[in-house]
């Protein structure tokens, strides 16, 4: 059997540990041979492959993005895509595809599944954990243990000066990411997507910080809404998957915070360094046994389904499950973390 392989969208710490549990088990275990494709679906669209064998993959496991490089095209907007794809697939004999991505990603993976016959497998990948019908996706670990570095150190610099600092970590419509490393970072504000803040509340907080001679490190997810306004962005560009680009938030509510309290505010936006360097030992490690599972599911003929974590366990859902929405914070998972806040 010829196996074909990519990873799309936004990269992210642990694709390397998939594709080489994927192709050590496959070639050890099981005699597969592996073809990657290039920079996501552009790889099946153009052809553009690279070969993929014992030798290709070693040395890459603490390696961050991805030897096969990714984008976020999207075949299903490209005139005759998806016959493009199936012609690749047939003309390179590859028999199934390993998908590694995340929400868009994916959702093409289930429509070529389900609409067009292609033999999928999905691998959940995002830093933002909002892949639905999976515990954790890999990248998420380290997105956070990045974001909480960064609030350690930013909390001697705002002590210093007595300013408020405000983070603005990624996440996108989910606010995982800033409920993690704000709790671990020991910020004394939050603010997440799926609850809309009020600016008030946010200066009382911040306020009631300085009163007892500390300094507040308010984090904010790209994503989170004032109670009385819409989304804060810099542009209202979309890609290719119809998403506005985020980001804007951060600098946004530190001019507020300093207009109505006076104090002098600054912001650090993490951005794309969530994204980047070597994956954390978790990550490693589940990134590694979605692989080994994943190839299962191929060996098994097992299509159309994702390998997802439960518990400590590693199962398989439909694709279409874990795409059909995101996976957002639980209010009261919120409300626990609120005592914290001021």
């Amino acid at each position: 059997m010829r196996v074909g392989v990519l990873t799309g969208g936004g990269d992210c710490p642990g694709l390397n540990a998939v594709i080489r549990g994927i192709v050590r088990k496959g070639v050890q275990e099981y005699g597969f041979d592996f073809t990657g494709y290039r920079d996501g679906w552009r790889g099946p669209l153009e052809g553009d492959v690279v070969p993929l064998d014992i030798p290709a993959v070693r040395g890459i496991l603490p390696r961050g993005g991805t030897i096969l490089g990714s984008s976020r095209t999207n075949p299903l907007k490209v005139e005759g895509g998806v016959e493009r794809v199936r012609r690749t697939l047939a003309e390179q004999d590859v028999d199934a595809l390993i998908v590694i991505g995340g929400e868009d990603t994916l959702g093409v993976a289930a429509t070529l599944h389900d609409e067009h016959g292609v033999k999928v497998v999905g691998v959940p990948k995002t830093i933002d954990n909002d892949l639905d019908a999976t515990d954790y996706t890999f990248g998420f670990d380290t997105a956070v243990n990045i974001a909480t570095e960064a609030i350690d150190r930013l909390h001697t610099t705002a002590e210093s000066h007595m300013r408020v600092l405000v983070v603005e970590v990624m996440g996108r419509h989910a606010g995982w990411i800033a409920l993690h490393s704000g709790l671990a970072g020991g910020a004394n504000v939050i603010l997440i997507p799926e609850q809309r803040f009020d600016l008030d509340q946010v200066c009382a907080w911040v306020e009631s910080r300085f009163k007892i001679r500390y300094a507040p490190i308010v984090v904010v997810a790209e994503g989170a809404m004032p109670k009385d306004g819409d989304m804060v962005l810099k542009d209202g560009t979309l890609d290719s998957f119809g998403h506005v680009r985020l980001s804007g938030i951060g600098e946004w509510l530190a001019n507020q915070i300093e207009k109505r309290t006076g104090k002098e505010a600054r912001t650090t936006v993490l951005g794309h360094v969530q994204r980047g360097g070597t994956p954390s030992a978790f990550d490693r490690w589940l990134a590694t046994r979605f692989g080994l599972h994943a190839i299962e599911a191929v060996r098994d003929g097992d299509f159309g389904k994702m390998v997802s974590l439960r518990g400590t366990d590693v199962v398989r859902v439909p694709i279409a499950d874990a795409t059909a929405r995101i996976k957002t914070v639980d209010p009261r998972l919120y409300e626990e973390v609120g005592v914290f806040f001021g």
